[in-house]
This record gives C-alpha cells, structure tokens and sequence, in this order.
C-alpha cells in the first residue's frame, strides 16, 4: 500500500512538471506569435531606427566677393576627416598586403605624427579587428586630400581602397579686419544668421542640404551606406559686393591712425558712390579692453546719435525752401549765446560772430544764427518745420538688408518729449538722431542734385560664375528739394571748406564740399556731463569733387580722450586721406592737361643702341629722329626739337663701344662677341672693363660699371 501511494506521488509529480514545462511552451510560443505578428513591424522598425538613420550633408556656403567679382571678402575652406573602411568586402587580401608598406610610409611623410612601422602596425591591427570606420586623420586640408588620393590602396578609391572623406567647411576671411563686421559671421544660435552680409543673405549664401543614409556598425560608430535615395546638396549661391578692397583698406588705416592719435573709444566711416548709392569702402573700428581698436560693431549702420552740426544743412533747407530765407539775408548773433526759456545756446567763438550772413552762418557753424532762423520763422509753425524734414525722408530708415539699423528719431510737435527748447535745438542738431548712414544717404542727395538713392552694398548674386540677379540701384526721392535750393545748398557747402570751418581740408587738385559736426554726447542716466567731463562726437560729411560730385564720405569719430575734439581736426583727416586716394587712383574724376598753345616740350635724353626699337618708340612719343638709315646700331645726341642718331661700327672681333647703353642692349651685343658679361648696378653702361677696339678673347670676362650702383 505504501509502495503504490509514493508511485502515485511521483506520477502525479510527473504530470504536474511536464503540464509545467507545457505551460511555460505555450506562453513562449504565445509571447514570440505575440511579437512576431502583433508587434513585428513596430519592434523591426525600432531596430531599424538604432541600426539606420539619415543624417543631412552640408552644402557649400556661398562665397562673398568685392567689387567686380574677381576678389573675395569670405569664403568656406574645406577640411577633412579621412576614414578607412578596413573590412570592406572589395579590399582585397592580397591589395592590403602588398600596398600596407608603401601606404604607411607615405602616411608618415604627409602627416609627420608617427613613423612608419607604427602606422603599418595600427593598420594590421584595425584590420584584423574589422574595422569599418578607421580613423586615420581630422581637419585635412583639400591639397592634403588632393595626395593622399594618389597614395597605394587609397588610389583604389571608396570600396577597393576602402577610402573615405567627410567634408566640414570653416568661413575664413582673407583680407582678415578689412570690413569684417560689415561682411559679418556665422551664428550658429537660436536667431540664426543675423550679422552682417552672412545673415542678410544667408538664404542665398546657404545652399539645400542633402540627405545621407547612415549605418551603425560595432563600436557604435556611424557609417554611410550606398543608398539610391541619397539627395545631394545644393551649393550656394555667391554674392558680389559693392565693396572697393583697395579704397577698404585706405579707409581702415587712415580712420585706425586718427582714432589712435586721438585716443578715440571708437569711429567709423563711410565711402558712397554719388550717382548709384554703391558702397565702396565702410570702416567701423573700437576699442577693446586690450587697448587694440578691432571691428566688433557696426556704428556705421546701427549706432543712432544726435548728429550735431550736420545736421544744420537740413534746417537750411527748410527755410531756403519756404522763402523764409536768402544766403546773404543777415543775421545779428550778439556775443554769441542766445537764450530759449532756461537753455543757452552758445557759439564757440567767446565773443560771437556779430552781424553775419546766412552764408558765413553755415560756414563758421554758428549755433546762435541757425537757431534764430529756425526759432523766429517756425515758432508757432513747429509742424512746418518738422513735416518739411519728414518729406526729405530724415525720420525713415533707409531699410538696408544688413541687420541692425539705427532708428532715425525726429520729434513732432505733441510728442511726449517735446518742448518749448525742442524746435532751437533741434535746428542744429540736438533732439534728433540719425545714423551715419543715414546723413550720408542725406548728403549723397545734395551732391546728386536732389536725388535720393538707396545705399547699395551688394550689386549682384551669381551661381558658378554666372549672374542670377542683379541689385539695382533703388530712387527713395527723386527729387529732396527744388534746383533752387539745392544751388544755393552746394555753394554753402563748398563755403565751408573755401572759407569756414574745414579751410583745412582744401587742397589745390579738387574742390571739396562739406560740413563738420562737434557734439556733446549725452548718457542715458547723467545727461551731457559725466564726472564733470564731456564727451564729443566729431564728424565730417561732405562730397567730392565739388563741381561734379563722383564720391561721398562721412567720418565719425566717438569720444577722443585728448583735447582736440572738433569735426574738421578728428574726422577731417580721415575724409582728407580718404578722398585724396580715391582721387589720385580715379583717372576719370581728373581733368586732362591741355597743353598752352605753342607749347613744345622738351626732348627727352635717348641712350645708344638698336636703331629699329628706337625708332619705334619714338614713333609712338611723336618725337623726329634726324640721320641716315642703314646702321643697325647708332649712338644718339640730344637736339632741341629732335633726336640725332651717328651710325655706331661694329667690327667682327673687336670690343664694341657699349657707354650710354642700356643693359640689354650691351649683353645681346657683348655675349653675340663671345665675352661673359658681369654688370654691376643698373641703368646705362658708364664703363666697360675692355676698352672698346680691343680683340675678343673668347670666354674672356668684361665688366660693365651702370649709372646707378
């Protein structure tokens, strides 16, 4: 009975493990039915997503090129990262073993970071292990790249030499500060793009990215895969600026002098091309805490201060404009200070200018005569006054591509701001404010008789080569004011630099008009004095040359630390260097030299020598030449109205006479004689080591003295 009950527990125990190990069958067969059919395509897709994903590929960025499109401002450099695929089923056994020694050592050589034996070493190793993405060198440059294609197995290509290159591109500047702040960078933040050229016209400038299948291989390293569904990128386009580097780089130096010499915060200045509104040159330099002045910011376009005299011109306008005024219409400006309400208005001459004209007002800058003009002759009438400014377009920004303009700020009449001193101050300058740009743009329209035109900096866009679209030139207004006006604008103008303010930049190849400017600045908080100190804005505007304008300039300088602070002495060396370099390079801004009639001018000095290449230049210089032909060789004399020539014997064997040759001429005939020449200096032959008639030794040395050693 015992014997069938411990049978029956162990039966029943059997049953229970197999139903068990049944069970558990089951719910595994379950479960993988479960995964296959239910959750297949979601779980084959996760792995796929761990295994393969599309990563994008940079295109090539846009290049940004001065003036005429031959030079460039920026441009993406490639470098490379260089892999090898060491398990690829193309490279072959036999390729590896015969190339790895001639690889290694070219390795070496190129890279210089380890000897050959090491290179052949990690070589074996990664492959050995299987390696599909060997690293073999970061940031190679494209002439890197260039050979290291031509080396053993590398040569092979993509899958037989197991090569591969992925590009990343780096932005340089080849002219370096010149304009770099103009040109701008690229921001990889939230906002984007947003400085300078490279913002403006990033959509341009970027390129279409494409589209990359990439496999994840052990070592969690991504590599691409030969997809058929890869989408190439699409380069960039290319920008051609307006910007003149030759006439850039003038306007850095002559600005980076004067801020230096002046111990400046900072300055900028601006070259326009009067008819177009093209942009060639556009300088903005600061100071940073190292004392070093570098393009950190563009005040040229961004910085919006109170412009201070130069603004005098705009208020001129309005009453030449209105009739309220003539130019040689008096005005009496006292000791020089007038009082509106609890302000002074003062002159910066002590004791005033008297009774003086409107002319000689705009001419010596007098703060007094201007705003009595406007004050007598708008009080009341503020609206006039300031309507008249809006519809020359002062308190509009000019809406240039670059980011960051300056808003334009002039008051009117019922602002929260406005006051019983508003209309005075603003009438030379004060309570209102403007950009450089902007009163140069103002400016420009004067010297291009009463047309506005939008400021240009990029004139065109190209894709390889080839122009796609072309920037014209924009009309805000095309007219400012009536010829009248502008007759009597541009003699004011020229006035300043003829007897006013600027007599210091006069000079007696071009007339220049302008106008300086000397402001206070004022500080948010303290007003126009800090610790008892004030700080200036000097600035010179104007256009050149005077009777036919081809060019303006503005020059700001903010804050000089020394003593001199005034517009014609900061700025107006600036403008001085900048318009005089400009001059001197632009054949068609010069007048021709029309010789007085009768005028004969002097015969030039001829050397000795060949006489068909002398009588060609002569030829070409319209210069008579006087003897019988037939020599080929002549010595030459210099006669009032012409050039004589003497035939010159040349005898077989014998020395020539070589003096008042010049140098090619006494080789080819010295070295046709046999003789090694030896010259020392330059210019015409002096002296000649063998006197001439002397018999050639063949080989034998002959030195010639020049006239300038």
């Amino acid at each position: 009975m015992g014997k069938i009950s411990i049978k029956k527990i162990i039966v029943k125990r059997v049953i229970a493990l197999y139903l068990g190990f049944f069970g558990l069958a089951l719910a595994i067969l379950f479960k993988i039915l479960y995964l296959q059919v239910l959750k297949g395509d979601e779980l084959r897709q996760k792995a796929e997503d761990l295994m393969l994903k599309y990563v994008t590929i940079e295109p090539n960025r846009g290049d940004i090129y001065a003036t005429g499109g031959k030079r460039l401002l920026a441009t993406s450099v490639p470098y490379y990262e260089i892999r090898m695929d060491l398990n690829s089923n193309a490279l072959e056994d036999e390729v590896f073993r015969h190339g790895i020694d001639s690889l290694s050592f070219h390795l070496s050589r190129l890279f210089r970071d380890r000897s050959k034996e090491a290179w052949k070493r990690d070589l074996q190793r990664a492959r050995r292990a299987g390696k599909r993405y060997y690293l073999i060198r970061r940031q190679v440059s494209y002439q890197q790249l260039q050979e290291l294609k031509t080396f053993p197995i590398f040569r092979l290509g993509r899958y037989k030499g197991g090569l591969i290159t992925i590009q990343s591109n780096r932005r340089v500047l080849p002219h370096q500060m010149l304009a770099a702040r103009t040109i701008g960078y690229l921001n990889k933040g939230e906002s984007g793009n947003i400085v300078g050229l490279e913002g403006a016209y990033d959509h341009f400038l970027a390129g279409v990215r494409g589209i990359r299948l990439m496999q994840k291989t052990a070592g969690n390293i991504w590599i691409p895969v030969n997809d058929a569904n890869e989408v190439e990128p699409e380069n960039g386009y290319d920008i051609v600026t307006t910007i003149d580097i030759d006439i850039q780089d003038v306007a850095e130096n002559a600005l980076l002098k004067q801020l230096s010499m002046r111990e400046a915060h900072h300055g900028c200045a601006i070259l326009m091309e009067v008819e177009t509104g093209d942009i060639r040159a556009i300088a903005n330099l600061a100071r940073n805490r190292n004392g070093i002045y570098t393009e950190s910011y563009n005040y040229a376009i961004a910085e919006s201060t109170e412009p201070g005299s130069t603004f005098k011109l705009a208020s001129l306008i309005v009453a030449l404009e209105d009739g309220c005024i003539e130019l040689d219409d008096t005005i009496n400006t006292g000791g020089g200070a007038v009082r509106y309400y609890d302000k002074v208005i003062r002159d910066t001459k002590r004791d005033g200018y008297g009774i003086i004209t409107v002319k000689e007002a705009f001419e010596v800058s007098s703060n007094v005569a201007i705003s009595r003009i406007i004050y007598d002759n708008y009080r009341g009438k503020e609206e006039a006054f300031v309507e008249r400014l809006y519809r020359m377009h002062l308190n509009e920004p000019l809406g240039i591509e670059i980011r960051g303009e300056g808003e334009p700020l002039i008051r009117y009449p019922g602002d929260e701001y406005w006051s019983g001193i508003t209309l005075p101050m603003m009438s030379y300058g004060y309570e209102v404010r403007m950009t450089p740009l902007q009163i140069l743009t103002f400016y420009n329209a004067v010297a291009n008789n009463g047309k506005m035109v939008k400021p240009r900096i990029v004139e065109s866009i190209r894709y390889y080569g080839k122009t796609v679209k072309r920037i014209n030139t924009r009309v805000i207004d095309h007219s400012i004011c009536s010829a009248e006006t502008l007759e009597k604008v541009k003699i004011m103008l020229e006035g300043v630099v003829e007897n006013g303010t600027a007599k210091n930049l006069s000079n007696e190849n071009f007339r220049v008009a302008g106008k300086t400017g000397t402001a206070q600045i004022a500080n948010a908080k303290y007003g126009y004095k800090v610790d008892s100190r004030v700080s200036y804005q000097a600035s010179f505007v104007g256009y050149f040359p005077a009777e036919k304008p081809k060019y303006s300039c503005i020059v700001v300088v903010n804050s000089p630390t020394s003593d001199v602070y005034y517009g014609n002495l900061v700025a107006g060396p600036v403008f001085q260097e900048i318009s005089r370099k400009v001059y001197a390079t632009s054949l068609d801004m010069q007048q021709e030299m029309i010789p007085e009639e009768g005028y004969l001018a002097e015969v030039p000095f001829s050397k000795n020598g060949h006489r068909a290449s002398l009588e060609k230049v002569l030829k070409d210089l319209d210069i008579p030449l006087s003897g019988q032909p037939g020599n080929d060789w002549v010595q030459t004399t210099k006669a009032d109205e012409f050039i004589q020539t003497d035939p010159l014997n040349i005898r077989e064997n014998l020395v020539p006479n070589v003096r008042e040759m010049g140098a090619s001429d006494a080789v080819y005939l010295l070295e046709n004689a046999g003789l090694k020449v030896i010259i020392h200096g330059r210019g015409k032959v002096l002296e000649q080591s063998i006197p001439p008639g002397s018999r050639i030794e063949k080989g034998q040395k002959i030195v010639l003295t020049m006239s300038f050693t």
